[in-house]
């Protein structure tokens, strides 16, 4: 199980190195499952990617909370507004990575405004 304080010092980092905010709008206050912490985290660090590749946003907020339903993971920018398919090829693993725990990922891009990237996991996946 891990904590969101190794999320955190990520988010932190990746900011000074990249030069765009970071707003964390929630983190989950109990560990989650490896699996699930593997999954997510890595999803964050891809979308991240994309965001610093293609976005040329200046502010990403992220908010990753968990309800009696199972978790959901927000990333939103404020950039260009990059489509679905552009994030396609990156974000195919994660995809089916969350499908395989009965997840899902979405990417929504409105040109000039910016992209979510939404994840979701059930709670049944949480073991």
């Amino acid at each position: 199980m891990a904590t969101s304080h190794a999320l955190e010092d990520h988010l932190a980092e990746w900011s000074l190195q990249t030069g765009i905010t970071v707003e964390i709008w929630a983190l989950p206050e109990q560990p989650l499952p490896a699996l699930i912490t593997e999954i997510v985290h890595g999803t964050i660090r891809d979308v991240l990617q994309e965001v610093e590749r293609q976005a040329r946003a200046r502010t990403v907020s992220i908010a990753l909370t968990v309800a009696p339903g199972g978790l959901r993971l927000t990333i939103s920018d404020d950039g260009l507004g990059t489509s679905a398919k552009a994030y396609g090829a990156s974000l195919s693993g994660r995809r089916d990575e969350l499908a395989g725990i009965g997840g899902r990922l979405t990417v929504n891009g409105v040109p000039g405004n910016g992209t979510t990237v939404s994840a979701a996991v059930p709670r049944r996946a949480f073991g």
